[in-house]
């Protein structure tokens, strides 16, 4: 029984020729393509060649010639079926079990295909032969050539047609209904064609075949402007991409991809000559296709409209696939002035503009952080505490520990630059000559206090705030004094003021704290309340509002002790692989996960 075209396409996907044939063969690289001696014959000059994008080797000096499949078969001397074995495992897949299940839905696939193949070669064809040149105008219109048409397979489909009938002389009614390109009207209750009045632009999977339909309607009507074929057995819209099939041969001459959002920019763009472009099929883009994606290019653009659609999807899909991020696959953004799609720009501006417009695409991070940072009131702690809450938690969703690691101390590096040191210059000029050194003595102080700020860590400002708020406004802590108990601070000072303030919490006597402080505290009193920065803010806050600002610092220290555990735990796992270390890191990152 043959192995589904589908399971060795994903072998071949997964494995480079140059991976497996270099395991044997000594490759050096020499432009798109690797070198070296023919393992197939004794020579002294390399005459044996491997090509990645065409996914084939090729021996002068023997004529052996094959793909992953073949090489392996005739190094090892082994059937096709155990080639297929080994492959399998190297490239990580499971061992393929064939079943009469199997055999069954392999006949269906082709029968599936089958029928698409027969229904895009006659509207493909009748769009050329047809006495109505009206979609062929339209193509003509939107500025595509003959050679393009072809090429994409366009076709279009007439609002009334008999090709339905056509079909049924070679395939059963149920077998064309599992297509999805015919639905039965409730009406009439005959078969309607999905795509009518139409141009189509055929899905096809990675190996070429046509499996679903994008349709663009081209005459006046309150029907949609875009239709996609129904997700059916053999086609998942969030699995499949528009034109991947033939982008992944450019892999050899770059690494970036584009991704734009509609058919017909995709086919405009190629046409301009930028072939490594790409369109989700009628869905957001999903975790699946962006991991798919990186199989053939290591750096993303997506590019889509600038208006406030096209910013709520970028933002949508940059939150989707922040958590698989990592150091060798990266996704960018690069969004278009207002007004205008990939297919308007490139007409307008043309290929070159466009390609140096997305050189100055922004990575994932940057981008989100200019999204969510536009929506706060700098002036607002409870703004900006929600803000790197937010930021924070999109961090933490990192699959990759040691990415999310850095990028989470950029963003808080950034957060800690929304509200910077109130420049004092512009007050010293209105200030009369004789009061200069006066002046001189404020601004002195000031940076001086800016500079003892800047050397403290985020955690003792945390802890700090927290102290502020426990001995300034204790009202505000009773409903929190177990979840501040839990929390560790830095020093041994700061930790005995901490207990002594919630011991006098706990008796609910009065409110008055400061008053009974040990004197040791003094000193570390005056720091609490000189690094405190948000006085005159908090002052004007509610007893609700200032709950929840205490709240949000309790929740942003305990975060931070858990990082630091983690990263000590990370450390000792680097030296000595230890079972109940990997437990608790494991438990520990979950917990933050979860928070």
């Amino acid at each position: 029984m043959k192995y589904p075209k589908e399971y060795l396409e994903e072998i071949k996907l997964r494995l480079k020729v140059s991976k497996v044939v270099g395991k044997t063969v000594n490759l050096k690289k020499r432009g798109k393509e690797f070198i070296g001696l023919s393992p197939f014959k004794n020579e002294k000059s390399p005459s044996f060649t491997v090509s990645d994008e065409k996914e084939f080797y090729h021996c002068f000096s023997s004529g052996e010639h094959g793909n992953i499949f073949d090489f392996i078969m005739k190094t090892k001397s082994i059937r096709f079926g155990e080639a297929v074995k080994i492959l399998a495992a190297e490239a990580g897949m499971p061992q393929f079990k064939f079943s009469n299940f199997d055999e069954k839905k392999e006949k269906k696939f082709q029968v599936y295909k089958n029928i698409y193949k027969d229904y895009v070669n006659f509207f493909h064809n009748d769009l050329f032969n047809s006495n109505d040149q009206t979609p062929m105008g339209y193509l003509k219109k939107r500025g595509l050539e003959k050679k393009i048409i072809q090429e994409f397979q366009l076709g279009f489909v007439p609002w009334k047609n008999n090709f339905y009938e056509t079909l049924l002389n070679n395939y059963s009614e149920e077998e064309i209904s599992s297509t999805g390109l015919y639905y039965k009207s409730d009406k009439t209750g005959k078969f309607v064609d999905r795509f009518n009045s139409r141009i189509i632009f055929p899905i096809k999977n990675l190996s070429g075949d046509v499996i679903a339909f994008g349709g663009r309607i081209i005459r006046d009507s309150k029907l949609a402007k875009y239709i996609n074929s129904p997700e059916t057995e053999f086609y998942k819209k969030g699995r499949m991409l528009f034109n991947l099939d033939k982008a992944k041969s450019m892999r050899s001459m770059t690494d970036q991809i584009i991704i734009v959002e509609g058919y017909m920019d995709v086919v405009s763009l190629y046409s301009s000559g930028i072939k490594n472009v790409i369109s989700n099929s009628g869905t957001a883009l999903t975790e699946s296709q962006i991991e798919l994606i990186w199989k053939f290019f290591s750096n993303a653009i997506l590019c889509l409209d600038g208006d406030e659609s096209g910013q709520k999807a970028a933002t949508r899909i940059a939150e989707r696939v922040f958590p698989l991020i990592n150091d060798n696959n990266k996704i960018y953004f690069s969004m278009l002035p207002d007004g205008l799609d990939p297919d308007d720009y490139i007409k307008k501006y043309g290929q070159e503009k466009f390609k140096n417009f997305l050189k100055e695409k922004k990575i994932i991070q940057s981008y989100v952080w200019d999204i969510y940072s536009n929506h706060i009131n700098r002036k607002d702690p409870y703004s900006i505490s929600k803000f790197e809450k937010s930021i924070k938690s999109l961090c933490y969703s990192i699959k990759d520990s040691t990415i999310k690691k850095y990028i989470l101390e950029d963003f808080l590096d950034r957060i800690k630059n929304l509200t910077p040191i109130q420049n004092f210059k512009s007050n010293v000029y209105p200030y009369k000559k004789s009061n200069k050194n006066k002046n001189y003595k404020i601004l002195s102080e000031t940076k001086n206090l800016y500079n003892q700020k800047n050397q403290l860590t985020k955690e003792q400002i945390k802890e700090f705030s927290i102290l502020f708020m426990l001995i300034n406004y204790p009202s505000a802590a009773q409903t929190k004094i177990e979840e501040i108990s839990e929390i560790k601070m830095s020093s041994n000072e700061k930790e005995d003021l901490k207990i002594q303030i919630l011991n006098l919490l706990s008796t609910k006597k009065d409110q008055e704290i400061k008053s009974k402080l040990d004197a040791k505290f003094s000193n570390l009193i005056i720091d609490i309340e000189k690094y405190f920065s948000f006085k005159n803010v908090i002052n004007k806050k509610n007893e609700d509002e200032k709950k929840e600002f205490l709240e949000e610092l309790i929740q942003d220290l305990y975060d931070m002790n858990q990082l630091k555990k983690i990263e000590f735990l990370e450390r000792k796992l680097t030296k000595n692989m230890d079972e109940n270390s990997y437990s608790e890191l494991v438990k520990l990152k979950s917990q933050l996960n979860r928070d």
